[in-house]
């Protein structure tokens, strides 16, 4: 049996070309992108298994590259890998430094205990909470409120978000470092969080 060579090159061009696209379009996103905005732009040719195995495809051939195609909670994203990230800190001093202690506390209270509320924060933490803490988790749109509390004054519930989960690198709370030391689990997971 012989093989029409025309039409294997044309099935390996045709794959090359879809791994190139979606090379394009991740690349050109300023955030994650999903399965369902991908598959959404290939007009719905490709199921999303179809396209979880072209993904698989496109990450081996960044093997040996300073950037890696990684699943975050929102989707999928080019990152400089971990190896690359002094010399990035080096280029460009001006990025974001180190997340405080407190602040990685508060997070982490959030994180593995959610839903709570502001009170439960300061019960777990031991301490008062710093207002701008939790405005700034909420400006960076790590934290949101789901519901309330059904006590008086009804306070508000907490819980973090998928940008959250982006921020560290996260497609899930299930990642979580295990639960013996929260601050320094997210101490050591800010270490090496992606910065891009």
């Amino acid at each position: 049996m012989t093989i029409d060579q025309s039409s294997v090159f044309t099935a390996e061009d045709n794959l090359h070309e879809i791994l190139m696209q979606l090379e394009a379009i991740i690349f050109a996103s300023d955030s994650p992108v999903s399965l369902a905005r991908l598959k959404e732009a290939f007009q719905d040719r490709y199921t999303k298994q179809e396209l979880k195995q072209y993904l698989q495809q496109l990450s081996m051939l960044m093997h040996g590259r300073s950037i890696e195609l990684i699943e975050t909670a929102q989707g999928f994203r080019f990152q400089v890998r971990a190896k690359y990230r002094n010399i990035i800190a080096q280029t460009w001093p001006e990025r974001p430094a180190r997340l405080s202690p407190s602040l990685l506390e508060t997070l982490a209270v959030i994180a593995y205990h959610q839903p709570v509320t502001r009170a439960d924060i300061e019960q777990i933490r031991g301490v008062t909470n710093n207002s701008q803490i939790l405005r700034t988790l909420f400006d960076w749109n790590w934290i949101k409120e789901s519901g309330f509390r059904e006590l008086p004054g009804r306070p508000a519930l907490l819980v973090t978000t998928p940008q959250f989960l982006n921020a560290f690198g996260l497609t899930s709370l299930g990642q979580l470092p295990p639960l013996q030391d929260a601050k320094e689990a997210f101490m050591a997971l800010d270490a090496h969080a992606p910065k891009s």
